[in-house]
């Protein structure tokens, strides 16, 4: 797979503008500036195929991007305070829409930044994943900022702190030291492979 051929092909304000599903879909979740569109770009080797902001709640839609033969979606950051309730509940729909749609989703990459317990919203959606059956791997964004104790304190914590952490495929990722990178890459790829051989 050419991780460099990935092209942004839409975004949708509302889950009634989302068109059917014609490819698998990959999607990308998390709380907002948890680094989601960071990632992206790490992935797919470009500077700017997905907006970068450093004001938090920033994607407020969800953005669709081709590489085939999978789709990949970036979901809107969840979370983030500084919004009108009403714009928040907009979120909600757009993200529990998509998911709950049935659509032909192989995998979530559910991002949570490793220095911090994760949040309520972080607990909810994870629960909502398992409880739906939805196959997920966490992400453990800003690796590079823990020092090594400090990086098994917190996966420590996070036995504590998240239902069922050591049967859930984890992945520290860092942008600065690309570090869980090519693990990323290696997993969309086999579920490539995979879509590939059941044709």
């Amino acid at each position: 797979m050419n991780f460099n051929k990935a092209e942004f092909f839409a975004s949708y304000g509302t889950f009634s503008q989302i068109p059917p599903c014609e490819n698998i879909e990959i999607a990308f979740a998390g709380r907002s500036n948890v680094g989601k569109s960071t990632l992206i770009n790490k992935i797919f080797n470009r500077k700017s195929l997905a907006r970068v902001s450093s004001v938090p709640g920033k994607t407020a839609t969800i953005n669709f991007y081709k590489i085939d033969p999978i789709t990949i979606v970036d979901l809107p950051g969840y979370g983030y305070a500084k919004v009108a309730k009403s714009e928040k509940h907009r979120w909600a729909e757009l993200i529990e829409g998509y998911l709950g749609a049935g659509r032909n989703l192989q995998l979530i990459f559910l991002l949570i930044d490793m220095r911090h317990a994760p949040s309520k919203d972080d607990l909810q959606m994870i629960s909502y994943l398992i409880e739906c059956s939805l196959p997920f791997v966490l992400v453990l964004t800003k690796a590079d900022k823990l020092k090594k104790t400090q990086r098994e304190q917190r996966m420590t914590c996070f036995e504590q702190e998240i239902p069922y952490f050591n049967e859930i495929h984890i992945v520290p990722f860092s942008a600065m030291t690309r570090e869980g990178i090519e693990e990323i890459q290696s997993i969309i790829e086999e579920i490539a492979e995979q879509d590939n051989d059941e044709i």
